[in-house]
């Protein structure tokens, strides 16, 4: 469903002449054939799923976020712009984003199912966040609410 948005999006910003949409969703296609490729080796011959394209366009999210700051201690406003209109439209390809209450509602309920109790069961945790909930968090602030939620064992 996604590649087909991806798909659809390109000729719809084509076909407005939106030059920083086209890029931008091409560079997303671009990324995700040469996961596509990757994915081959692992004997997966239909391309990555979901939860995999999401996760390469949260990448693609925090990596402009990065350039976004280097750009602006380096002066370079204008790319920094750059960088934020591509972040725009690739957020449009996310799931609505969980608030933090609803996060921290999630981790409860994956702690309290697993029968996780230590900060050594985290990995089980974000594993099953990650299958239930990918697009739609920031795993890396996630794993504060994780570690708050279990006890140093």
């Amino acid at each position: 469903m996604l590649r087909t948005r991806l798909n659809e999006a390109l000729k719809q910003a084509m076909l407005a002449k939106n030059q920083r949409a086209v890029s931008t969703v091409r560079l997303i296609l671009a990324a995700l054939k040469d996961r596509d490729i990757a994915a081959r080796s692992r004997g997966v011959t239909d391309g990555i799923d979901e939860a995999e394209i999401l996760s390469m366009l949260q990448t693609m999210i925090k990596q402009r976020g990065e350039s976004i700051k280097l750009y602006e201690q380096g002066g370079r406003l204008e790319l920094a712009e750059q960088e934020r209109e591509e972040i725009t439209i690739i957020e449009g390809f996310l799931p609505k984003q969980m608030s933090e209450e609803e996060v921290a509602a999630a981790v409860k309920t994956v702690v309290d199912e697993i029968g996780a109790t230590c900060i050594k069961d985290m990995g089980k945790v974000m594993a099953e966040l990650k299958t239930r909930y990918a697009g739609q968090m920031d795993f890396s602030k996630v794993s504060g609410t994780v570690k708050q939620q279990l006890s140093a064992c």
